[in-house]
């Protein structure tokens, strides 16, 4: 992740596995599932006392791999890359 802001769009979370991982997400009108994944991480803010800001995922879909994220705050679903 080297520090670099990574240009991101929403996306819609359609289904979570044990209430955290993500199983199913809608991204450009598509549905893609999630194979497995790969890495998972929090990033926490210097901000409000550290509190987390994101929870990170590195999934594996069908169709290659993506790095996805929750916005804690906003409760809201981003894809920063697509690989495949």
């Amino acid at each position: 992740m080297l520090g670099l802001r990574k240009r991101t769009e929403p996306i819609q979370m359609r289904e979570r596995r044990f209430g955290y991982f993500p199983q199913r997400f809608r991204w450009h009108g598509r549905d893609y599932h999630v194979s497995r994944v790969e890495r998972c991480w929090t990033v926490r803010t210097r901000r409000w006392g550290g509190r987390v800001e994101r929870h990170c995922f590195r999934v594996h879909c069908g169709d290659g791999v993506f790095d996805i994220h929750q916005d804690v705050l906003g409760n809201t679903w981003h894809i920063q890359r697509a690989t495949g």
